[in-house]
């Protein structure tokens, strides 16, 4: 469950990036997913985490214009665009990102999370998300 910091956290990112708003809903309800031992891991990183690697970056133009939301725990990061668009690094690399499409919206991208648990329940692989 989000909590304040997260909520307010949220807020900011809204105000100084073009942040889709079911992001937004997902910090405002939600917060954060960490799945450490599916896999490498899976992890959406609470909204103060995305501010702080907002800011830390100088904005989100390192990452065509998209925002670090998490990472597989493998080293490849995912980014959310300006246009709700859900995009994987090639490499562990944030320098000059090269970035593949994973999801349409934030909604397609959580639900291939959940199959990707579902699939490592049932038999302990986690997919290639």
């Amino acid at each position: 469950m989000a909590d304040h910091t997260d909520q307010a956290a949220a807020r900011t990112l809204a105000q100084v990036s073009p942040v889709p708003a079911d992001l937004i809903t997902f910090y405002d309800s939600i917060g954060e997913v960490t799945w450490a031992d599916v896999g490498n891991g899976y992890f959406v990183d609470p909204a103060a985490d995305v501010l702080l690697r907002f800011n830390q970056y100088g904005g989100a133009d390192h990452m065509n214009g998209g925002l670090v939301i998490g990472s597989n725990g493998g080293g490849l990061s995912y980014a959310v665009g300006p246009d709700g668009v859900i995009y994987r690094t090639r490499r562990a690399s944030l320098d000059e990102p090269e970035l593949d499409q994973v999801a349409v919206d934030l909604r397609q991208f959580l639900e291939l999370l959940e199959r990707s648990l579902t699939r490592f329940v049932a038999n302990g692989e986690p997919g290639c998300l």
